[in-house]
């Protein structure tokens, strides 16, 4: 009930939010022009750092480090949009008298095409795939022996089909799809044994020795809803919101997955730029882990809510 309760209230804040008079206007000439195709590129760093020199309060040396590339290639004309997008980020911590830490890592690669047969509708027919995975090992800290994730451990991979709404799609969309395909991989045998992230687990005989391996992917078919939206709220301050709901048909329908990312860009100059982001997650299939009795080692526990949170001061720089 409480998930259902969160998950509502994150659906009808982004829709809330999201109504501006401003996203509806339709600029005349952007509705005449013809085919065009955009290409932008942008790299960032974010840093942090503080040091410690004979300050009587106490403290410890540390610096962090974020560096984030995007790309897209967009397509669009009267009746066709082709939106292409990659994003990468990674990024550490390191801390005086521990070990450097990740504190970001991931790879998404977005398709999303469109088709609207009345140039004048606000509707499109529109099919969607996403890919995204991370770089490096994850840990569990303080054990940094045993990783709990890796490249393509696990892997998402979502294909669909459906309408989305738009009048101002760059700015304002809504997708349904009510059929989407996700396929989880773990191609790592170790996770993929272990039944991680909702793979079959391997089966062991008494002593141990693996009887059969455990599946190394996972596929469900459900129901996708997506809804984003970018504005300026105040001068040389834009927030960006992207809100997805997904749930399979086939195993606990109705057990919902959100993935809700929050934005807020503050521009300082042409460079220099400050960025706050809020990240949401739940996932009934990614299970938590708890210490277990044993030193150094963790017990599996139930689904929880996920929550990253990332405030970070650098520079970008559009080419």
């Amino acid at each position: 009930m409480k998930n259902f309760i969160f998950i509502l209230f994150c659906f009808l804040f982004n829709v809330t939010i999201a109504q501006p008079d401003s996203l509806f206007l339709i600029d005349k000439q952007e509705k005449e022009k013809g085919p065009e195709w955009i290409l932008k590129n942008k790299f960032s760093v974010d840093l942090n750092e503080v040091t410690f020199v004979n300050w009587n309060a106490g403290g410890s040396n540390s610096i962090s480090a974020l560096i984030g590339y995007q790309f897209s290639y967009d397509y669009s004309d009267k009746y066709f949009f082709w939106k292409n997008s990659l994003v990468a980020g990674y990024g550490v911590n390191g801390q005086q008298g521990r070990e450097t830490r990740k504190t970001t890592d991931l790879l998404d690669v977005n398709s999303n095409f469109g088709f609207s047969p009345n140039e004048k509708s606000n509707w499109f027919y529109s099919a969607r795939f996403n890919f995204k995975t991370q770089f490096a090992e994850g840990y569990q800290y303080p054990n940094t022996t045993n990783p709990i994730s890796k490249l393509m451990a696990p892997g998402y991979l979502f294909f669909g089909g459906g309408m989305e709404y738009g009048r101002n799609i760059d700015k304002l969309s809504l997708y349904l799809s009510p059929i989407t395909l996700k396929t989880t991989f773990v191609l790592d045998d170790n996770l993929a044994n272990a039944g991680r992230f909702g793979v079959t687990p391997a089966v062991f005989d008494v002593d141990g020795n693996v009887i059969r391996p455990g599946n190394r992917s996972r596929t469900e078919a459900g129901i996708l809803i997506t809804n984003s939206y970018q504005m300026e709220i105040a001068q040389n301050v834009v927030a960006k919101s992207n809100l997805s709901l997904y749930s399979d048909y086939i195993n606990n329908f109705g057990n919902i997955d959100v993935d809700w990312q929050m934005n807020f860009n503050f521009k300082v100059n042409s460079f220099v730029r400050a960025t706050f982001e809020s990240h949401i997650k739940y996932d009934d299939d990614v299970k938590t882990t708890v210490p277990s009795a044993i030193e150094g080692e963790f017990d599996e526990a139930g689904a929880k809510i996920q929550w990253k949170q990332f405030l970070g001061i650098g520079f970008a720089v559009d080419f």
